[in-house]
């Protein structure tokens, strides 16, 4: 006679059966990226997104993929990183006013002083400057500073970072109190990628 079996008080997970939708399920973001150390930051902000079912794409100033491969972007979102005004992937005709129109949300992280100064004298020479400016106004436009605290101090940059402010439906986030690069504390460190995460999740 075989032995009586032992009741499960609960079976284990399928891996195969479908995940429950994240918080930013069907959620289109466009995350831009200008050349700081801070990009590596960015990796773990979009992998969180991704992991919250977000509908991820990506951009980078040549400058940003400096700091990090538009590989490893690719690799977390899913898509082809737009690195240049020329690509043309999904939109044959115009790239950059396609991606504006498709995201219902552009973060920009991190954004440094030249990145700003750009948006703010309406400057387009690269792929996320041209796709910033094609947003359209009701998409909000979360921007996340990151410099040198003396670099952020700068009169010059903080008469840019006013007028950036005027932008409809624009939101910065942060920068940081903290430890820099440039091995100095300070205000200019990009804010945590959890920190942009809440606030891209209040902002549907």
């Amino acid at each position: 006679m075989a032995p009586p079996t032992k009741p499960t008080s609960q079976q284990s997970p399928d891996p195969a059966s479908p995940q429950p939708p994240g918080t930013l399920s069907g959620r289109r973001i466009a995350v831009a990226l200008s050349g700081g150390i801070a990009c590596y930051k960015t990796a773990t902000l979009v992998s969180k997104l991704v992991q919250q079912g977000a509908d991820v794409r990506v951009l980078m100033t040549d400058a940003a993929t400096r700091f990090v491969g538009p590989l490893t972007f690719q690799s977390l979102s899913g898509k082809p990183v737009l690195t240049s005004v020329w690509q043309s992937d999904d939109h044959p005709d115009s790239q950059h006013i396609g991606v504006a129109r498709w995201c219902e949300l552009l973060v920009i992280a991190p954004a440094t002083a030249d990145l700003i100064a750009k948006l703010a004298h309406g400057l387009t020479g690269d792929v996320v400057t041209l796709v910033t400016c094609a947003l359209p106004s009701k998409t909000p436009l979360l921007v996340a500073p990151s410099m040198n605290a003396d670099m952020w101090a700068n009169p010059i940059v903080q008469k840019n970072v006013a007028t950036f402010k005027t932008l409809p439906n624009c939101q910065l986030i942060g920068p940081d109190d903290g430890w820099q690069a440039c091995r100095t504390e300070g205000c200019g460190r990009m804010s945590e990628p959890e920190e942009i995460l809440d606030t891209i999740i209040k902002s549907f």
